[in-house]
């Protein structure tokens, strides 16, 4: 077999290795008297054997580093420098070359496929071995746009002006304009490039603006290469009217079809940079920054049709150019993304980035959660951009949508939830500066609460905005903030207490003494509880707990949903009461007064109607799994290493600081979930119970207005999360009823002609409800 050496080769001031194509030299002759060789072969096995399996033997002074270095050296996959042989270090594409229209148009969308695919890397999920991609397929500019030759060329030597933003160089490397005036198609590309590249400089300082976590969601490296940030944006515009007029004053040139479809791809440009330069700007009308979004998509449509116009150019493309590229990251192939699949990408981009805009219609601070609630559950979720661009609209230097101040849309909240016309919520107390007044010390207590509990209720937002395996590690932090905000929330109450004057409410349970109100600590420990669902909610949606774990899991979710529901049950007593008291004194309301208790009473209603059908369908889930386990048709692998308690505790570690609710002891848990004393066929007609009741609920709070169930804004994506909850409920009947049956003709449960299949979270009729299907036996 013919081996082969290296030799350095230095060339532009790069250092390269060059494999040989024939023997290495022979080692040198060593003739000096001082030097004894003998061979230590035999020595070195011997010693070698006396080692066990696994021990590592290594030099003090020979670090990692080295040893990786020499790892990598001449690995075509691990060393940037490793030619194979004959090859050259620079790549042999010559940009100054002559190009036609149709191979303009095959670059621009082949850039166009590099674009949708430039971001993040791999989002690391709860589960392990699990993998989901970031913004499109996660690749950062290494693979994608900064392995074109055309943008190499501009963007190298730096240039410090547009004048100087061209790949047509003479040999002294000064700009050629007379191969720019006999080559108007490069006209056009270099303008096509110049859009391209202040779009992604204003794309990724969006994105380093605002929260975002790096390898999981966006790779912002652009390698130390310039993103034209320098050059002033109206230049770059200046050169793409410039070229878009030059497609139809050279049709000597550039047939009529093609300057068309170039004409769209130039637009497509001007039209983004506008979408991003309104987006940055305050006070925008959303019917002004729905208006790019919306002229982008029809554009799309025109830029697909006329896809097959061009001739691609395989050979502008080099992953050479990654050699001159200042990065730690071994060699990687350039990505290869179908025109196909970009168009899917840009169509969802710009549905997407009109759709966001709605966010600024902003009617109540329940609405405003559910908006983002809603579209950040979309499947597939937003693109990071997008993502970011809703943070920008939502916190902008700390004013919310643009417009309104944080204590507008906390009091908002407070207003709808626990305190409508509350005395404790009056702008008026804020003027009062007498210290005996009862209504400084109201403003006062306020506005420490508000300052405590501020930041939590925007954490909220600012959590959901992110990937869905973030948006669950991060409110298993908030609920612990929440915590302590509802501690200090019954302080506070406490405090105001002598001041509101309200008297104690028989609270109607049996045996139940007159309760305090306590608006603000209500308030927060509902939030608290939502917060919980939610993370259960999305463990379902992540695939983290395993198949034996849900009948548990969804016992939790459902002993959660049904202490939302009595606590919402204990508000809406107090607000009714309020609202009869003040009847039963005839006190005039004003129709703005009565238009807030109305909202508030609506609110708590339809809450109660959405924790009741979590709970409701929860323990169907749980009944139905409780039986799978039971009949052996869901059996647990084996885990030498752990017990069930063990996994109780890491699944139950997040809520393990939690006062209240109390987390349930492992023994009250496995006695819930497995149920030893409910006869199989019994758990089933709970579970048929249940769906019944969940079924009944959601199909009445699908038909209620958008007012009706703070949906503004959202509504039909609301609609059909609802439409989607009513069929797994469907489903999970549909289950239940086969189990039930398959158990008439088999009674003591064995051998039952069925195997469970479980559908990946994408493929459910809901995310939060893992509905199992029994499949018959082959």
């Amino acid at each position: 077999m013919e081996s082969q050496g290296l030799h350095n080769v230095s060339q532009d001031g790069y250092n390269s290795y060059q494999l040989y194509d024939s023997e290495p030299p022979p080692p040198p002759q060593i003739s000096s008297q001082g030097i004894i060789a003998f061979d230590i072969t035999q020595r070195f096995l011997n010693a070698a054997k006396t080692l066990e399996p696994g021990t590592l033997v290594k030099d003090g002074y020979f670090s990692l580093m080295e040893s990786v270095g020499s790892i990598e050296i001449m690995d075509p996959k691990m060393d940037s420098g490793c030619l194979a042989p004959g090859e050259s270090l620079d790549e042999d594409y010559d940009v100054t070359k002559p190009l036609t229209a149709d191979q303009a148009l095959g670059i621009i969308d082949q850039l166009l496929c590099h674009e949708v695919s430039r971001g993040p890397a791999i989002v690391r999920c709860e589960e392990p071995n699990k993998k989901q991609m970031a913004w499109h397929l996660g690749y950062p500019l290494s693979q994608t746009l900064f392995t074109n030759v055309y943008i190499e060329a501009l963007l190298m030597p730096f240039p410090q002006t547009i004048n100087e933003a061209h790949f047509l160089r003479n040999g002294e490397g000064a700009v050629d304009y007379d191969a720019m005036n006999k080559n108007p198609v490069a006209s056009i590309l270099r303008a096509y490039c110049l859009g391209l590249l202040k779009s992604c400089h204003f794309v990724n300082e969006r994105i380093k603006s605002e929260h975002y976590y790096e390898e999981e969601d966006f790779v912002t490296n652009t390698y130390h290469r310039s993103l034209l940030d320098h050059i002033n944006l109206q230049d770059i515009r200046d050169a793409l009217s410039n070229a878009s007029l030059l497609t139809y004053k050279r049709r000597d040139l550039i047939p009529q079809d093609i300057a068309e479809a170039l004409g769209y791809r130039l637009e497509l440009r001007e039209e983004f940079l506008r979408a991003i330069e309104l987006a940055a700007e305050n006070g925008q009308q959303p019917a002004a920054l729905e208006a790019p979004w919306d002229h982008m998509e029809m554009l799309w449509e025109a830029i697909n049709k006329s896809h097959s116009l061009g001739t691609p150019v395989p050979e502008a493309f080099s992953t050479k150019i990654q050699r001159k590229l200042a990065s730690t990251m071994p060699p990687r192939p350039i990505v290869q993304l179908s025109f196909e699949e970009a168009n899917s990408h840009f169509k969802r981009l710009f549905l997407d980035g009109k759709e966001v805009v709605k966010v600024l219609d902003f009617k109540d601070s329940q609405s405003l959660l559910n908006f983002v609630l809603l579209f950040q559950a979309k499947k597939p979720q937003p693109l990071v951009y997008i993502r970011t661009l809703l943070q920008s609209y939502l916190f902008r230097d700390m004013v919310i949508l643009g417009t309104l101040s944080i204590r507008h849309v906390l009091d908002n909240d407070l207003s709808i939830v626990t305190m409508p016309c509350s005395r404790l919520l009056d702008p008026a107390n804020d003027e009062i500066e007498l210290p005996s007044d009862p209504r400084f010390t109201m403003a006062q207590q306020m506005e420490l609460f508000r300052q405590r509990a501020a930041q939590s209720y925007l954490d909220i937002f600012r959590a959901f905005c992110q990937n869905r395996c973030r948006i669950r590690r991060t409110l298993c932090h908030s609920i612990q903030d929440w915590e302590t905000v509802q501690v200090d929330a019954e302080e506070i109450d406490q405090q105001l207490q002598p001041y509101t004057q309200e008297v104690p409410v028989s609270w109607p349970r049996a045996n139940s003494p007159p309760a305090q109100r306590l608006p603000l600590s209500s308030w927060a420990y509902l939030y608290k509880l939502r917060l919980m669902e939610w993370i259960v909610q999305l463990g379902f949606e992540l695939d983290i707990y395993a198949p034996d774990e849900l009948a548990g899991m969804y016992w939790y979710l459902s002993h959660l949903a049904r202490t939302r529901a009595q606590h919402i049950e204990r508000i809406k007593t107090f607000t009714i009461q309020i609202v009869a008291d003040l009847e039963r004194r005839s006190v005039t309301v004003s129709p703005e007064d009565q238009d807030k208790y109305d909202m508030s009473i609506c609110y708590l209603h339809m809450a109660l109607l959405d924790a009741t059908v979590t709970r409701e369908l929860a323990d169907a889930l749980s009944c139905l799994y409780t039986a799978l386990l039971r009949l052996d048709l869901i059996v647990p692998p084996p885990r030498p290493c752990s017990t069930d308690e063990l996994r109780y505790d890491i699944r139950m570690k997040p809520f393990a600081p939690i006062g209240l609710p109390e987390l349930p002891s492992f023994e009250t848990f496995t006695q819930a979930t497995q149920q030893a004393d409910v006869p199989t066929t019994k758990l089933l007609d709970i579970a048929d119970e249940a769906v019944a009741n969940a079924k009944k609920i959601l199909e009445v709070l699908k038909k209620r207005e958008p007012d009706a169930v703070f949906t503004h804004g959202s509504h039909d994506r609301w609609v059909a999360a609802t439409a989607n909850g009513q069929r797994s409920a469907i489903a999970t009947g549909l289950a239940v009823m086969v189990l039930r049956k398959a158990l008439k003709g088999a009674p003591d449960g064995k051998n039952l002609p069925f195997k469970v299949e479980f559908k990946a979270p994408d493929k459910r009729y809901h995310e939060f409800w893992n509905v199992p299907s029994l499949v018959p036996k082959k």
